[in-house]
């Protein structure tokens, strides 16, 4: 079509030919302007004026920044937002007035409003809060109970739950009692016995876990038996997301994928169908568990002594109150009166009777300062639960 016109063939006769309008003819002759026809620029182009009619020109989104600076640093009643401005070009009789909504366009392409747009930041690894966890050269176990579970027409059932952090082992003891900080040992027990100990343990503050909080500096049965493996107890900040992710996460799935999703006639039943799921969960998770820390061999000859002196480190996370300090083990510690409600590493050492205090910010995980170093001393005084 623009070859017979560029030929000398009438615009009109050229349109007749191809059956099209004389404005398309027009168009696209135009777009040639007498270049070769291998190098003139084909592509659609959208339809109308290249700037919309209606768009605000650039001196009047120029005078609308303006007016919000002088605002924001002159204005009486210190209000600077579309509406201030708004009256301020009305007070100034510019004619066409913008709306508010042109306005609060205005602001927000011109990069206005950037600063007031939320951060969101990059969430910390897990295990962040213990520095060779985070860093891959010790694994970490968390266990947890799943409550108020009923067989049908059968006895209520507790569950208790256990997964390694960095290698996704799973573990699962359903059973019809209420579980207690003996079958919490045992279990433990079992569980390293055939894969080995990792070097930290975590809980929640149940009182099966860290022991009954009637009296100070109670150590209970399940922290003991950690201490005496040489395996670290770690007990998560109560009422915090995020620290207990991990078994949470696990909890959820044991009872979508075991519980929710069959009917299970007996405590039996339950069992075995718990048994195959946690089969089938560290079969997938294979090359995971392989590529995980090492774990520790158990100690043939172990035996639990709950008379023993506890011996050994214990770490709380805990968040500090408004004048900085921290409840633990029925004692208030003063940590820090320039970090009031914020997160701190607790790191009790039995063996040498202190306690440090380390700050924790999930923005800057890597940077976990001492702040304050106390002396504890454990009273030497028989087990009792």
């Amino acid at each position: 079509m623009v070859r017979a016109a560029q030929e000398g063939v009438p615009l009109r006769a050229v349109a007749t030919q191809f059956r099209v309008a004389l404005s398309t003819v027009q168009r696209w002759v135009k777009r040639a302007d007498k270049q070769r026809l291998d190098r003139v620029d084909w592509e659609d182009r959208p339809c109308g004026a290249p700037t919309p009619v209606n768009r605000t020109t650039v001196d009047r989104e120029d005078l609308i920044l303006t007016i919000r600076q002088q605002l924001r640093e002159e204005s009486d009643l210190g209000e600077y937002g579309a509406a201030a401005i708004r009256r301020e070009l009305e007070k100034r009789k510019i004619k066409p007035l913008p709306s508010l909504r042109t306005i609060g366009y205005v602001l927000k392409r011109r990069g206005a409003l950037d600063s007031r747009q939320r951060v969101r930041q990059v969430a910390p690894r897990p295990g962040w809060y213990l520095p060779d966890v985070v860093k891959g050269r010790a694994e970490l176990d968390s266990f947890d109970i799943v409550e108020g579970l009923v067989i049908k027409d059968g006895p209520q059932v507790e569950v208790f739950n256990g997964v390694s952090l960095h290698g996704g082992l799973v573990v699962s003891w359903p059973r019809e009692q209420t579980v207690t900080a003996e079958f919490v040992t045992e279990a433990l027990v079992e569980h390293w016995r055939a894969f080995g100990r990792p070097t930290y343990a975590q809980f929640d503050n149940d009182p099966i876990f860290q022991g009954a909080q009637v009296h100070p500096d109670v150590i209970g049965r399940v922290i003991r038996t950690c201490l005496s493996l040489d395996v670290v107890p770690v007990f998560a900040p109560p009422r915090e997301t995020g620290f207990q992710a991990a078994i949470e996460g696990y909890n959820g799935r044991w009872q979508a994928k075991v519980w929710v999703r069959f009917q299970h006639p007996s405590l039996e039943a339950l069992r075995d169908r718990s048994d195959r799921y946690v089969i089938a969960h560290r079969a997938r998770s294979v090359a995971r568990i392989e590529a995980a820390p090492a774990r520790r061999p158990f100690p043939p000859k172990w035996k639990l002594d709950l008379q023993a002196h506890p011996r050994g480190r214990i770490v709380f996370i805990r968040r500090t109150n408004e004048k900085g300090e921290v409840q633990l083990l029925g004692h208030t510690f003063v940590v820090d009166a320039t970090w009031p409600n914020r997160l701190v590493r607790a790191d009790l050492n039995l063996t040498k009777g202190r306690i440090c205090f380390y700050t924790l910010r999930r923005r800057a995980s890597d940077q976990q300062p001492m702040v304050a170093e106390l002396a504890y001393k454990l009273p030497e005084r028989k087990f009792h639960e």
